[in-house]
């Protein structure tokens, strides 16, 4: 996998303050932040986010992959830290804007170009760790990155935690630093004690998601994955492969797994597992975890139906097929 995506920016970005209201975004250049020391989101983790994708189109022009239901989510996640409420036309604006400007330097495909929308809180006040921040900004943020799968397809380990949690059980759903900061200590131990890849939190044995990515079964024509509550974040690209899965007439169930299930349905020949996300798209889930032992999911490499997946929603993305979902936004 890409170790350095997301290390390199573009130089400039966009840039909105909010105070008594949102002002007129700007581009400035993307080192222009000034902060407080005492600013909110330094001490309280006031900060939320979103990460999409522009994609090279066959035809050479842009197209940006379901903007609307990433700026739906970081409005939510916005609400949900009681940041000020976004002006989701202006994020928009903002996200076409950076794009357009650079739209001659973003890649031919597999690569494609990262968009990084970002909320804090800026308030300078250091006694307001019960309060939220009256202040903020927002930026967009722009990164060329090359393919995820360069020298290969992933076929990852993931240590099963039943009693770790990745972010409180009602925070979930907030695409925030904070959460991936309380699962970075779980994902750092199970790497130096058994070589795992990532955590998939299975907290009392409810099998959740893993520390940035959700958690997908495959077995036959069943594609099993945890319903939609407040404990986990509702993954755009989840919510994708599961529409273009239903087309296809695929059993989609969408409920309770339990690591005991889990293991039961891997150890058959042709059961698949993956972890899906903005940067992945779909990566393959290899070994399971759980006890001290290791369990390989199905023949312990990559599947022809996780393959099939991310190689379906990549053709959408990339203008190949037809976008019947009008998932695109064309610049």
């Amino acid at each position: 996998m890409a170790g350095d995506f997301g290390t390199r920016f573009m130089d400039k970005m966009v840039i909105s303050h909010f105070a008594d209201g949102w002002s007129d975004a700007r581009i400035v250049p993307s080192d222009s932040i000034s902060l407080h020391p005492g600013a909110h989101v330094l001490h309280y983790a006031s900060t939320c986010f979103e990460g999409l994708k522009a994609f090279r189109q066959v035809d050479g022009s842009v197209a940006i992959f379901r903007m609307d239901r990433n700026v739906a989510r970081f409005a939510q996640s916005s609400q949900l830290l009681y940041l000020p409420a976004i002006d989701q036309e202006q994020t928009t604006r903002m996200i076409t804007e950076i794009v357009a400007l650079y739209a001659d330097e973003i890649p031919d495909t597999p690569a494609s170009m990262y968009i990084r929308p970002t909320h804090i809180g800026t308030e300078a006040a250091i006694g307001k760790a019960a309060a939220p921040s009256a202040s903020s900004m927002q930026y967009v943020l722009l990164s060329p990155v090359a393919d995820y799968f360069a020298g290969g397809d992933a076929c990852l380990r993931l240590l099963l935690d039943e009693k770790g949690v990745r972010c409180g059980p009602d925070h979930g759903m907030v695409k925030g630093g904070g959460n991936y900061a309380s699962a970075l200590k779980h994902i750092m131990r199970a790497r130096s004690e058994v070589n795992a890849d990532q955590v998939l939190f299975c907290p009392g044995g409810d099998v959740q998601e893993t520390g940035a990515a959700n958690f997908i079964l495959v077995d036959g024509n069943q594609i099993i994955t945890k319903a939609l509550d407040e404990s986990f974040l509702h993954g755009v690209t989840r919510d994708s492969l599961l529409t273009l899965a239903r087309d296809k007439g695929m059993d989609v169930q969408e409920r309770e797994l339990t690591v005991e299930e889990l293991l039961e349905r891997s150890a058959k020949p042709d059961c698949e597992a993956g972890l899906s996300g903005t940067a992945a798209v779909l990566a393959a889930v290899g070994t399971l975890i759980h006890g001290g032992r290791e369990y390989k999911v199905g023949s312990g490499q990559v599947g022809p139906r996780i393959r099939a997946m991310r190689e379906e929603l990549n053709a959408i993305q990339w203008g190949k097929s037809a976008d019947t979902h009008g998932w695109l936004t064309h610049l």
